[in-house]
Order: C-alpha cells, then sequence, then structure tokens
C-alpha cells in the first residue's frame, strides 16, 4: 500500500490479475495489468503525468498556466488530475462522438472541455488541429501534444515496462498492445526488449485503423470502423516510431462483444472496448503459440466507460454489430485457424 500527498503520486505501481478462464482454454498463462486502479482510471494517468513533469522541469510549464491537449477521452481525464495535482489548469478538446462517461469525468476533474465535431486528420478542425490552434492563441497555453510529445513512452520505458519484468520475475513471452498515440507499446517494447530481445511484442489493431496495413504493406490504410476509443491511427508519429513490433493482428468489434460478455461472466472482471481489444490479441497470441506461454496485457480503463456502447444493446443494434456472445468455443476454433491473418516481422 502507498501513502502519498498528491494523486499524482499514486500513479503507476498497478496490480498483474490472471484471467483464469482464458489461461485454462488456453494452456497459457493469460495476465492483465489493471490501469484502471491508477487514480484517473486509465493507463493514459502514466503518460499524462511524464509529460507534465517534464514540461515543468524544463520551464514551459508554471503553475497557474492551462495545459491544451486534443483526446479521445482518457488523456484527457489523466492530464486533469495530474494538472490540478500541480496547480495547473486543464483544457480538452474532444470529438463529440466520443463516450458521454469519458466526458462527465473530464469536467468532474475541474477541466473545461471543448467538443468538436469528428472530422479526417486533414481537416484542420480536426480535435487535433483545434487543440494546436487554441494552445498557439495564448501565452498561458500549453499543448501537450500527445502523438509526437516522447514523455509519453518515457512514461512507459520508466514505469510500465520495469513493473511488468518484476511481476512476471522476467519470465514473460508475450506483451499484447493496442495503440492510440504509440507510447504504450513504445515504451513498454523498448524495456522489455532490452531485457530480453526474444520476448514478442505482438499489436491488436482494430477496424478503422491503419497501422496493420502499415506494418505489412507500409501504407495507411483502413477498412471499416470500430466503436473503440482512441485507438488506432492512420499517420506515422513520433512515440509509435520507437515501438518495437514482431506481430500483429486486426481484430473486429464482434470480438470485444463476445469477451466482455464472458469474461463478466468468469471472471466477475468488466473491461472496456480496449481492453476487450487487448485481451482479444492475447487470445489470438495463445492459441496460435501456446501452451506454456506467460502473456501480459493492459486492462486499459474502467469498463464503465464503455457503458454507453460496448454494453448498450441498442447502440450495438444501430451499428450492425453482434449483440449476443459467440460460444467462446466457435471464437477459439476461429482463431486456431486464422493464422494467415497474423503480420510477422520478417
Amino acid at each position: 500500500m502507498q501513502v502519498a500527498k498528491r494523486s499524482a503520486e499514486l500513479i503507476g505501481k498497478t496490480d498483474l490479475l490472471r484471467l483464469n478462464s482464458l489461461s485454462e482454454l488456453t494452456g497459457c498463462d493469460i495476465w492483465v495489468k489493471l490501469e484502471s486502479q491508477n487514480p484517473g482510471g486509465s493507463i493514459k494517468d502514466r503518460a499524462a503525468l511524464q509529460i507534465i513533469q517534464d514540461a515543468m522541469a524544463r520551464g514551459e510549464l508554471k503553475p497557474g498556466m492551462t495545459v491544451v491537449e486534443g483526446t479521445a477521452g482518457n488523456t484527457g481525464i489523466g492530464l486533469a488530475l495530474v494538472a490540478r495535482s500541480f496547480g495547473l489548469n486543464m483544457l480538452a478538446v474532444m470529438p463529440n462522438d466520443q463516450s458521454k462517461e469519458k466526458e462527465r469525468m473530464i469536467t468532474l476533474h475541474g477541466a473545461q472541455l471543448k467538443t468538436v465535431d469528428p472530422v479526417p486528420f486533414k481537416n484542420e478542425n480536426h480535435f487535433y488541429h483545434t487543440a494546436r490552434r487554441l494552445a498557439e492563441q495564448r501565452d498561458d497555453y500549453w499543448w501537450a501534444n500527445q502523438f509526437e510529445n516522447t514523455s509519453n513512452a518515457k512514461a512507459h520505458y520508466r514505469t510500465t515496462g520495469p513493473e511488468i519484468w518484476e511481476q512476471t520475475n522476467g519470465n514473460i513471452d508475450i506483451l499484447v498492445s493496442v495503440a492510440g498515440t504509440g507510447g504504450t507499446i513504445a515504451g513498454t517494447s523498448q524495456y522489455l526488449k532490452e531485457r530480453n530481445e526474444k520476448v514478442q511484442i505482438w499489436l491488436a489493431d482494430p477496424d478503422g485503423s491503419g497501422i496493420y496495413s502499415f506494418l505489412k504493406t507500409g501504407e495507411y490504410v483502413s477498412h471499416g470502423s470500430s466503436f473503440t476509443e482512441g485507438i488506432g491511427i492512420m499517420r506515422l508519429v513520433e512515440n509509435f516510431k520507437q515501438a518495437r513490433i514482431d506481430a500483429a493482428v486486426n481484430l473486429p468489434d464482434d470480438d470485444l462483444v463476445t469477451l466482455s460478455r464472458y469474461i463478466v461472466e468468469e471472471e466477475g472482471l468488466v473491461l472496456g472496448s480496449s481492453s476487450c481489444l487487448n485481451v482479444a490479441g492475447a487470445l489470438q497470441a495463445a492459441l496460435l503459440h501456446g501452451p506454456g506461454k506467460t502473456i501480459v496485457t493492459f486492462a486499459c480503463d474502467l469498463g464503465e466507460r464503455s457503458a454507453s456502447k460496448l454494453y448498450n444493446l441498442d447502440y450495438l443494434t444501430q451499428r450492425g454489430a453482434r449483440t449476443e456472445a459467440e460460444p467462446i468455443q466457435a471464437l477459439l476454433n476461429r482463431y486456431r485457424e486464422q493464422g494467415d491473418k497474423v503480420w510477422y516481422k520478417q
């Protein structure tokens, strides 16, 4: 147990939980790192803390200033919490199609929230460009720029990677992670590869993202869309450039519906959509490379932040997504047979 004088000091040192049901089905040890234990409720707290600490150390951020960031939600929540801890203000710019749960949390942490229409990145009204422009307009505003600011990856190199190595006693075979900015998979993969080059790093990518295509062909091409939020990207950014990836798999939203219900029933754990995508990737890796492997992935945030989408039958119906879980054995059989869909680094 920790004792702290400010909430930001409690970020990190999260627990590792074995998913007994999936571990027994695959013969592997499948673990999730419970990043929902961070005070802001997500893995993005780690990047938020490092980004603000580094900016303050450089003299770019001073008490009373406002941190500005474009976010799908969790980074905004993390930055709002950390900013408040250090006497700073926060302005989050967020697409208006993200979950209302995340919007509420940003404002509950005392941050200003500006929502904008979701548009392609090349459009100047994209939330990323809007945040940059707002930050440029005032001297007391500072743009966090989580995609290009490599303090993001640094956070995971300094904390997440070492924690996983210690918690597994160095006995980790595969790490599975989604990528939004790429900070988590970059920093963690760098650390683990330095300790043991044989650790495989797997990327799980949703429909609507171009990362799987980029790794496979060198071009960002996407198909369809996903209700996962803040996951996937259609351009190469500085944080993702640092990632050391050995394999990647593209998985559909329907699988997240199946796994979310199965894990609630078997483990009593409510996972968000990005966490379910991580678990799906871990399951795919286990079925192709197990048994006997130790696989670690992330429970990125609180499952309640996906209540209005992943756990909302009306929303799933409107999207034409699965509303009832596929039998787990059918999912397992399908994953065993789709090895040709996995990209491996040559």
